[in-house]
């Protein structure tokens, strides 16, 4: 049977100083966020997944983005190696505990940069995204890795938004999803449905039909739900206006 588990990490107290780079910088309500993430974290619970905290890092005000720390590939975890400096010291509690549950360690060395936000797996197919956290020689590695595991790794321009993940995301059918504004060139993808909200084109795949994204995006919801998929809607306000979403929250890994 598949274990389903799902890596998670508490926002810090400093997570007001977190990185912003394509949006103005907003007053952020640790308290409110802090109880989103509690939510967001109650979700993947009900749906089954086993929750693991990765050590709170109070030092380091982007670390509830614990997905830029890690890509999975099956049992593989390869050690991203962040594009921000002031994020390189998050991976280091995220190595311990991906290697505590038994994963093969694989690491981005310099000076390759690779943040996890920027992979987005569909099947064996590997997409990264090429923008301002990721460089050509972490593709490169990443490549180097995971394609004699069997993956096909797919590089994407990214000049819009900080992670290809913040344009993109895919159904559990394959099918990508996105808002086209966003996304330099949507013909790299075989399938796409353009969304009509930015924060609808983020879902993480909990389960069967069952589908978590932002409750700021209550008409891609309505498509998707047309498009015979249940919703599960969390109010994630805090964590975009450090252009986080829903993807950036956790790590799943079925092992």
């Amino acid at each position: 049977m598949v274990q389903r588990t799902a890596l998670v990490r508490r926002p810090s107290p400093r997570l007001a100083e977190g990185l912003v780079t394509h949006i103005e910088r907003s007053p952020i309500d640790l308290g409110l966020a802090l109880r989103q993430w509690e939510a967001y974290v109650d979700v993947l619970r009900e749906a089954g997944w086993r929750v693991v905290e990765v050590p709170e890092a109070p030092d380091c005000p982007d670390s509830v983005f614990v997905e830029d720390t890690v890509v999975m590939f099956r049992n593989v975890a390869v050690i991203c190696r962040p594009g921000a400096d002031e994020r390189k010291p998050e991976v280091i509690d995220v190595e311990k505990v991906v290697e505590d549950l038994g994963c093969s360690i694989n690491r981005i060395r310099p000076p390759g940069t690779l943040d996890g936000g920027d992979v987005l797996k569909v099947g064996d197919t590997v997409y990264v995204g090429r923008g301002g956290r990721t460089n050509g020689e972490g593709i490169r590695q990443l490549r180097a890795i995971l394609e004699p595991l069997g993956a096909s790794v797919v590089a994407v321009p990214l000049t819009k938004v900080l992670h290809l993940k913040s344009a993109v995301t895919a159904l559990p059918d394959g099918t990508v999803i996105g808002e086209p504004s966003l996304i330099d060139d949507r013909s790299i993808f075989p399938r796409f449905v353009p969304v009509p909200e930015e924060d609808g084109a983020h879902v993480v795949l909990v389960g069967g039909d069952r589908l978590l994204m932002s409750a700021a995006a209550p008409r891609s919801a309505a498509l998707l739900r047309d498009l015979g998929y249940t919703p599960v809607e969390v109010d994630i306000s805090e964590f975009v206006k450090l252009e986080g979403c829903v993807t950036c929250l956790s790590v799943r890994l079925r092992h």
